[in-house]
């Protein structure tokens, strides 16, 4: 009776265990939102809105700002943003993490002249050594307050498309000089054209990628077309994920509320185009029916989401931001799954 028992017993652990197991997974996607940083300090009731949408998970970025071509990166000094300098992270994160929220931090760099880094490019080694100590630098400094404030993920960079292809033993580099003082999880945000180049992926925890696949060109594409376009994008995605055994993150995704918002946004002035709503809705709705239960995929960030939730979005609202629109409800039921 007693080793019957005791068999019995064995199993109840295991069955528990198990379901325990099972219960981590299904909590392990990631439903986040890149968060502005404000201009002035805010309090914790400024980003309480973040939870409209069920989001678990906040991307914080503290900005540095380099010019087309030179190699110098400005980050911390004091016409920045508050939210964009360290004091601002740091109590944005304290903040976040008070609401229940999980963390990215990630650092970003601005290329003025240019707005983002992916077509930074310098032309000597001398510049790029330079860049290098300054880059890392400034890297540091947050792996630093990651680690301080037990942050879950730190991004190590975002869209350097012709960074990582020059510089590729640097990029190894510095996730080592990183691991030295961040015990956290590591990803880098890849431009949606270029991730498939990066060559460090096998350092880090996930595959990081800016998702703005150009999916179609009409004006408001249907779900299903946007779903049968994605299964044209996710075979190269799921070759990297299984060639490094890594998950895959979508460190930005997003689309605007206007008319063509899948056709790429650098493709359209926006200020020509009609505002659309719908096209956003479709949108969002064929990303998440493509990959949202896929395996391979750890969930996103979706691009962006501010402070003082009243003043941002609309129904009237162009930009990426999903406040106060329609889609704000969709993101919130496949954020709650």
């Amino acid at each position: 009776m007693k080793r019957l028992f005791g068999i019995l017993t064995i199993l109840l652990l295991v069955t528990i265990l198990l379901a325990l197991t099972i219960e981590d997974k299904a909590q392990t996607k990631v439903g986040g939102v890149s968060f502005v940083a404000p201009p002035r300090p805010i309090t914790i009731d400024d980003m309480e809105n973040i939870k409209r949408v069920n989001a678990g998970w906040v991307a914080i970025i503290p900005y540095a700002f380099s010019r087309q071509s030179q190699p110098e990166v400005n980050f911390n000094y004091e016409r920045q943003w508050w939210g964009e300098k360290v004091e601002g992270s740091i109590e944005t994160i304290k903040m976040s993490q008070d609401l229940g929220l999980k963390v990215m931090l990630k650092p970003h760099v601005w290329v003025r002249g240019e707005g983002w880094a992916g077509d930074f490019d310098l032309q000597s080694d001398e510049d790029w050594q330079k860049w290098e100590t300054d880059y890392t630098k400034y890297v540091l400094t947050y792996a630093r307050i990651a680690d301080s404030l037990d942050v879950e993920l730190l991004c190590i960079g975002t869209e350097y498309r012709k960074a990582v292809v020059k510089r590729p033993e640097y990029w190894k580099y510095l996730i080592k000089e990183i691991r030295k003082v961040y015990t956290g999880r590591l990803t880098y945000a890849a431009n949606w054209d270029n991730f498939e180049q990066v060559t460090f992926w096998g350092d880090l925890d996930f595959i990081g990628i800016d998702a703005y696949f150009p999916l179609s060109q009409a004006k408001t594409p249907m779900t299903s077309h946007l779903e049968n376009e994605w299964q044209k994008i996710i075979p190269s995605i799921e070759r990297l994920h299984n060639q490094y055994d890594k998950p895959v993150l979508f460190t930005e995704y997003g689309y605007q509320s206007i008319d063509f918002t899948t056709g790429g946004h650098w493709n359209y002035n926006q200020d020509t185009l009609n505002v659309n709503l719908a096209a956003q809705m479709n949108a969002y709705e064929g990303l998440y029916q493509a990959v949202w239960n896929e395996e391979w995929f750890a969930g996103g960030f979706l691009w962006k989401w501010h402070a003082k939730y009243a003043q941002y979005g609309g129904n009237e609202c162009k930009r990426f931001t999903p406040q106060n629109k329609p889609v704000e409800s969709l993101i919130g039921k496949w954020y709650a799954k």
